[in-house]
């Protein structure tokens, strides 16, 4: 946003209000590009900043960017010793059949890559959410791609909490390969 005449900056997609000085996108969001750019900002932040943890939630995962290079290039830039990575759906066979980047990404860190799938949720009522110790975004409304962001504490823990009762019903999924005969 031009803080000058109010117009929108070509690069920057509408319903995404102008981020702090710190780069931080606080507060609400709306529309599928709006979601994409600040997932594709939340993973470069990432790995420039150091968080040891990340979570993402979301029933499939079908508008999350994951095949971008952008995308796959800050996961790799993230991906250092000691980090964790937690990946939480209803089913991720779309994620294997339309994110081939992410999905070679994954088989290469396995190592730190936790994928958990809980079969029996509503997809319509699964929480899509990327949350780390320092930041969190949450999508409210699906349809309408809809959501808040931000830093602060209460609604990282109260995200985390929500995460967190879905992981302990959760089971293994998304394995990195697959042994056959």
């Amino acid at each position: 946003m031009n803080a000058e005449n109010g117009s929108v900056d070509a690069g920057e997609p509408a319903g995404l209000p102008q981020s702090p000085a710190d780069g931080k996108f606080e507060g609400r969001f709306e529309g599928r590009s709006a979601f994409q750019h600040l997932v594709r900002d939340a993973l470069v932040r990432a790995g420039a900043e150091g968080w040891p943890e990340l979570v993402l939630a979301d029933a499939t995962f079908e508008d999350w960017p994951l095949r971008d290079r952008a995308v796959v290039d800050a996961l790799q830039a993230w991906s250092k010793t000691g980090r964790r990575f937690t990946m939480l759906a209803t089913r991720f066979d779309g994620v294997l059949r339309n994110q081939p980047r992410f999905v070679a990404w994954r088989k290469t860190w396995s190592h730190i890559i936790d994928c958990r799938q809980c079969r029996n949720d509503d997809p319509l009522d699964f929480p899509s959410a990327l949350w780390s110790p320092a930041w969190a975004l949450q999508r409210l409304d699906l349809v309408r791609c809809t959501g808040v962001a931000g830093a602060e504490p209460r609604r990282r823990v109260l995200l985390r909490e929500l995460l967190n009762e879905r992981l302990r019903a959760s089971t293994r999924g998304f394995p990195a390969s697959t042994l056959g005969l």
